[in-house]
Order: C-alpha cells, then structure tokens, then sequence
C-alpha cells in the first residue's frame, strides 16, 4: 500500500509561473527566487507567506524556488525528497535534492543562469541578510545586480491572505520563570561584551521569549507578528497594536518598553546613528533591513544572544516541562490502549486516529494547541518523515504494519514533541528488527554520559551506530531542541553527525537544554518507524577530569513491546528499556483507570 501526496492542479501552478515570468519581464529580471520563509526567517510561515507553496505546489516546511525565463528549480532537504517528487511531477519544476553529490546549490545554480549584466529578483524582506549578501558576491563575477523591492508574487497572488493579527498574551512569571526585565539585562550584558549599543531583534521566537509574550501568527507557534530594537537604555516592540491588550501596554510601559507599529521598524533601523555598533543575526534578520543599516555604522553579524539564553531552560520551566509531559504522556498512552484494543475492530484511518489523539490532548487542563502538524502515518505512507494525511491519502488502519505517530501540544508549562511507532496486530521479523534497533539506538543517546564542551555531533553515533552497522541510515537529523511554550523546533543545539550550517544546532551541550531524540528507519514504498523521547541536559559528576553531564528523560510512554525482537538486544539495552518502562510505569499509573494501569503494566513489563 502506497498512497501519494495531495497534488494542486498542475495547470494552475503552470499558469501562476507564466504570470510571474510576464511581471519579471516587465521588470527586467532574469531569475527570481521564492523562499519558504516570511519576514522573520521563521521555519513555520502563516497563510500570507507561503509564496512558495502557492508558486510550486510543493507544501513542506523547507524549499527554496527559482524561476528563470525558460525553466524553474525547487531545492529541499531529504525529509521531503519523496513528497517534492510527487507534488512536483507534471509542473516543469525540477527538483533539487539538496546534500546529494552532484546537486548544484542555489548559489550555484543562480551563478550558472544570470546572464551577463543580468538581474536576480526576490522580496528582500524575505530573504536573510547573509543569503543576500553571499548572492551579491555570486553576481559580481556577471556583473548582474538584485533588485530587492520587488514581491512579485504578491502581484500574480491576487486573493492572497492578509498578516495575521491575532490577539497576544503575557505569559505569567509562574510560567516563564523570569522576569522580562531581568532578561533584558542580561541581553544588555551580551551587547556590552560585543560594544554594541543597538540590537536588532526579528525572530519571533526570541522576541516572544524576552518580552514573555505569546500569541497565534503561526499555526502551532505561539508567536507575535513582531520586531524588536533593544539599546543600553530603551527596547521597542514593533507589532500591530491591535493584538495588544491594555495589560500588555501597560506591563510593557512599567518595563520601558515602547510600542511602535509593525512596519516602523524600517524607518527606525534607517535612522540608527552613523557611529554606532549594530548587532544583528544575519541568519535572521531581513536583507532589506541589512541595507538599510546605516553603511558606516560598525556591523557585528553574530547569533542572536538570545537565542542560547533561552534555549537553556530555568529551573522553573524544567520543572513545568515535566509537568506538560506528564500530561502528554497520559494523552499517548491511552491513544496507544483505545488503538491496540480496537485496530481491525471498529473502522480507523490516519486521520481519524490522528483526530482521536488531538482529543485526549485536549483533555489535558493547560492544553493550548497542537506543537506542530501530527503526522499519523500507516504502512508506506511512515517512510515520507514529514507526511500529512489528507483526504486522498486517508489510508485505512489495518493489522499487519506500522502506524507511526509523531505529534506534540502546547501547554502553558511548556512544549511536547513524541513519536512512537505501533504495532498493529502482528507484524513480520524484518519490521521487528528494525524497530527493536531504533528503539535501541533511542535508547543508547538517552543514557550517555559526556564532558562539558561536547556538542550534539559528538554524540550522534550512539543513535546511529546500530543502524550504521548494518549499512543504514536516515537523511535528518537525530534531535533539535525545543522551545517552552515555542517552536518545537528551536536552535541552536541538535544532534547531527556533521555540522548543517543553516540548521544552527551544533552548540555546546549545557544544562538545561532540551533535545528530542528520535532516529529511525524509512524505506520508500514499505515503512517508517522513529522512536522519539525528550531529554534535559543535566550537570552529572564533576571529576578532575572535568564536569561531566548526562540527560534526564522527560517523555513518558510505552516503546511497543510488540515489536521489541531481544535477539538483537543486548543486555545493557534490555536493562536500559526496562528502566525506562518503570520510570513510565510510575509516572503515568495514578492518572489511569484501572483497566488501563492493568494493560500498561503489560506493556512496560520487564523483559
């Protein structure tokens, strides 16, 4: 069983490239490039900003088009590689899969095509400042220019979807675990250690993590449409003032805070003066922004100090993490019993079991929404990693396969993200051996033992050395991090064998970070299966060697004993699985009804 993906009429997506080529050629552009991202170099886009969705069809999170007079490309990573070839066939959009040898990049491919004297087109608010400037470079040698003020999507989009504006709230100090003020004096400290007396602020996970604000511009990401400006003695919050309540005002006023309209920030970032010391993520902020910088004003492109501060969770908000994943687990767990009871009994669909989840969830006092999109995903549909059930697809649960889960919620203590892989019914030896290895590899990242200095690459091969043995692998990464009460995807720390600039997950491990550990096994046409848990960074024993760290587990539900084959375990992993089945056992008991806590005793039995 192999279903596709949801596939835009073709003729549609035809005509919509033709109409984008008419306004280039009125505009003298040659090639024009539509990035994924919005405004803020977000991974996640609301409906205004999907540009390259609307201009290619293709609806994963990651891709980059580029359309030239007679032909068009879209590069995306290789969690979408078998969803891009089917979303793509028929459109004359060639797919470029990144990180295969012989694949040309962006850059490369815009270098080859620009004609002499010839001209790139892009929003320049969509693209970020060091993409921009790297295009600068790639053009020299044509002597081609950009022309930046051109969103000519925008132009062939015309029923295009307005900016989101919905209503924003504080998060309480019982949440976030610190006071706005006293982390705007810590950002203060970072921009002194650089002598920079402007910070330029656009991402909005950062920017909502330091004003302890959430809101609802992104699907699945609390965030506020927003920008921000902080220097040694003021900070302005650049956003639409109707999505904020007079207690917001009045909480930002009593913190110095001024609030300025959305669209503001540019005029402000113009009038920086000539003399100062700008520091800025080049990742992150916008190249129109970046070309508005005052030219001789000192320009210090560097990660966002914020982004490490908030990936490195308080005490306060570790403790509220458990807390959500607690209530998370109760919500999986007990989808796991209604699933393993009633499969091949009553009629269940990908989508169905996906909607019975989301209500166990909503169950759960705090529960605000779903972290990201599930992906419910049964048999051959699991080996796409980001697949979306849709009514086509829709596939029909049934004994004899895998059905994968990987889901998450977000909850006022914070921000959940867990995959398990099901055994319907039996399944065969080779689905076996596969899961029990994952679900070992899952389990050996969880348990290391590593010096402070480590970054998540020199611990990647714990997870992917069972796999590896036998000549497999997957095309991702381990783990992210994740935010509280934010993106489920959060930089800057990650596990990953080898070092993805623009994924920025490559930071030393400190503790307090929170990591998702999730390998897994994907064959196109047959199955997927990923085991994934969330860890916490913790300070462990401190020796004259060094201080050492370890994780502390905070994801609790069943690994299917179903699918567990000992042979290929050893005894370390076999004590490893029991010890993570008591500490589920434990948590999650008290919160079942008899008749569950009896069945979850047999599914975390020692083996």
């Amino acid at each position: 069983m192999f279903t596709t993906f949801f596939q835009e009429d073709i003729t549609l997506i035809k005509k919509r490239l033709e109409t984008l080529r008419e306004f280039m050629k009125e505009h003298g552009i040659d090639l024009y490039l539509v990035p994924t991202s919005d405004f803020h170099q977000s991974e996640y886009v609301g409906d205004h900003f999907m540009a390259r969705k609307y201009m290619s069809g293709f609806t994963g999170s990651a891709g980059t088009l580029v359309v030239a007079k007679d032909q068009a490309g879209l590069w995306t990573d290789g969690r979408y590689f078998i969803q891009a070839e089917h979303q793509l066939a028929g459109s004359g959009i060639t797919l470029f899969k990144m990180g295969v040898e012989g694949v040309p990049s962006v850059e490369e491919f815009i270098q080859e095509n620009i004609p002499e004297n010839g001209c790139l087109g892009f929003d320049g608010r969509a693209v970020n400042a060091r993409l921009g400037l790297k295009l600068e470079e790639v053009l020299q040698e044509k002597n081609a220019k950009i022309a930046y003020e051109e969103d000519l999507v925008n132009a062939v989009w015309e029923d295009r979807p307005h900016l989101s504006k919905e209503p924003a709230f504080l998060l309480e100090e019982k949440y976030s675990g610190k006071k706005t003020a006293d982390k705007l004096a810590d950002l203060r400290k970072a921009m002194e250690k650089e002598g920079a007396g402007a910070f330029i602020l656009t991402s909005l996970d950062d920017i909502a993590w330091l004003f302890n604000i959430r809101g609802n511009d992104i699907p699945c990401n609390p965030v506020v449409l927003s920008y921000a400006i902080v220097t040694k003695t003021e900070a302005f919050f650049f956003a639409n003032p109707s999505v904020l309540s007079e207690e917001i005002k009045q909480t930002f006023a009593k913190d110095q805070i001024v609030v300025k309209p959305y669209e503001a920030i540019y005029e402000d970032v113009a009038k920086i003066a000539e003399q100062e010391t700008i520091l800025y993520d080049g990742a992150k902020v916008n190249y129109k922004l970046y070309k508005l910088m005052p030219p001789k004003a000192k320009k210090v492109d560097q990660c966002n100090p914020t982004t490490l501060q908030k990936a490195i969770k308080n005490e306060v908000e570790i403790e509220n993490l458990r807390r959500s994943h607690l209530k998370d687990g109760i919500a999986v767990t007990k989808f796991m019993y209604w699933l393993k009871n009633n499969v091949g009994k009553i009629p269940m669909t990908e989508i169905s079991a996906s909607d019975y989840l989301l209500n166990l969830r909503k169950e759960q006092e705090g529960f605000i929404e779903p972290s990201f999109h599930t992906i419910s995903a049964f048999g051959a549909n699991a080996a796409m990693m980001h697949y979306s059930a849709n009514e086509e697809s829709n596939a029909t649960l049934e004994p004899g396969s895998f059905l994968l889960v990987d889901s998450g919620g977000q909850y006022y203590e914070g921000t959940t993200d867990i995959t398990r892989t099901f055994a319907l019914g039996e399944v065969g030896p080779e689905l076996k051996k596969y899961f029990t290895l994952v679900a070992k590899s899952m389990l050996n990242l969880a348990n290391a033992k590593f010096l402070h200095g480590c970054t998540g690459q020199n611990l990647d091969i714990l997870a992917r050395g069972p796999l590896w043995d036998l000549g497999v692998d997957y095309r991702c990464g381990t783990g992210h991090g994740v935010g509280y009460l934010l993106n489920v995807h959060e930089a800057p720390n990650g596990f990953r064998w080898k070092i993805v600039p623009e994924r920025n997950d490559s930071a030393v491990l400190e503790p307090g970070m929170v990591t998702t550990d999730e390998p897994g096994v994907y064959e196109e046409g047959r199955f997927g299966i990923r085991t994934e848990n969330e860890l916490v960074c913790r300070e462990d024993v401190k020796t004259e060697y060094g201080q050492f760290l370890s994780f502390e587990t905070i994801t609790y539900a069943p690994i299917d004993l179903d699918a567990i084959d000992s042979s290929y375990l050893e005894p370390k992993d076999i004590k490893q699985l029991n010890a993570y089945h008591q500490l589920v056992r434990e948590k999650l008991t008290p919160y079942l009804s008899a008749e569950e806590a009896s069945w979850l005793a047999e599914y975390t039995r020692a083996i």
